[in-house]
């Protein structure tokens, strides 16, 4: 059983053995592939493993030998995975591997606009302390998190793990849903073990202090932040995105925090990764932006591992799981 991965090193740049995949068949690792060399490299795989490296369908219809795919990742559009199940070729990917780790990163960004830790560190090294008449200092307004409403829009996993993180801060919890009413997420969600209100997303962006996207990127998700949706938020309202950059338009969301509408950006993600210079949340004020790290804890790289391993150990017995493109196949 021949294994290629395509773009290896994210997920292990020399801290997280491959071992659970070398049990699997002969593994051959790349750290990146460009677009020229995806064919190549991928000609000879009989299981082909992606993170990030597009694989279309004009590059599956010449791979005749090619028999599963494995993302090394959640999401799964850089696969055509609709084109690979009618070629009869399954995908699996990688689900619940880092929630802990996400979460405590949407917070991390939080309490970074609340409180400014970093900004405040850089001015005592710069030794404004040093000439401060008085015993402390600060620059701007401290924030405090008890009594302010979260706003999650995408209340899984992730969704679930923020809101009990907020609700430790003493946060108020609201919890939305871009598909369903309220109602209908109140009936179908997993009890997340502390208070949450479910409202329509109407409600969800004009009542919340601090607003947290953990929804999926789909039609009806791209860009549902734009200047119409800001319009209807609180005057001063935060906004943390660590789910996909699409999520925003990103020129209203920095039109925004130039006039004051919004209060602070917390992001780990972007339309374009890596970020382009010219992305205009780089210049806006109080935007704070991580390069897609949220995942990348130790813990949930090994998680990634493992369960990607154990996905592909299932489908070679003959009873695959974490196929997202199951309707598909043929």
């Amino acid at each position: 059983m021949n294994i290629v991965i395509l773009d290896g090193y994210t997920v292990n740049p020399g801290d997280n053995p491959w071992t659970p995949l070398e049990e699997l068949g002969t593994l051959t690792v790349y750290d990146r592939t460009a677009a020229a060399d995806i064919l190549p490299r991928s000609m000879n795989a009989d299981i082909l493993i992606t993170n990030k490296t597009p694989l279309r369908a004009e590059t599956l219809d010449k791979l005749p030998g090619l028999r599963c795919i494995g993302i090394l990742a959640t999401g799964y559009d850089v696969v055509d995975v609709e084109h690979a199940g009618t070629l009869g070729i399954p995908v699996t990917n990688v689900v619940n591997y880092g929630g802990d780790a996400v979460a405590q990163h949407c917070m991390a960004l939080l309490l970074e606009l609340c409180r400014r830790v970093a900004r405040h560190d850089q001015l005592v090294r710069e030794g404004r302390w040093a000439d401060c008449p008085d015993f402390c200092f600060w620059e701007g307004t401290q924030m405090e998190l008890g009594g302010k409403t979260m706003g999650i829009l995408g209340f899984g996993t992730i969704g679930r793990k923020v809101g009990r993180l907020a609700h430790a801060f003493g946060m108020n919890i609201l919890a939305a849903s871009a598909r369903k009413s309220g109602a209908e997420l109140a009936a179908t969600a997993a009890d997340p073990g502390y208070p949450v209100r479910y409202v329509d997303c109407a409600e969800l962006f004009a009542t919340a202090d601090v607003i947290s996207l953990h929804t999926p990127l789909s039609a009806d998700t791209k860009g549902i932040i734009n200047a119409a949706r800001i319009a209807t938020m609180k005057d001063g309202a935060i906004l943390l995105n660590v789910a996909r950059g699409p999520l925003l338009v990103e020129q209203d969301v920095a039109d925004a925090l130039a006039s004051g509408k919004l209060a602070g950006l917390g992001c780990d993600v972007v339309s374009q990764e890596p970020a382009s210079r010219d992305n205009p949340l780089l210049t806006a004020p109080n935007a704070f932006i991580t390069p897609h790290i949220a995942w990348a804890s130790l813990p949930a790289r090994q998680n990634i591992t493992r369960i990607l391993a154990d996905n592909l150990r299932a489908w070679l017995a003959g009873s695959p799981k974490s196929l997202v493109n199951e309707r598909f196949l043929k």
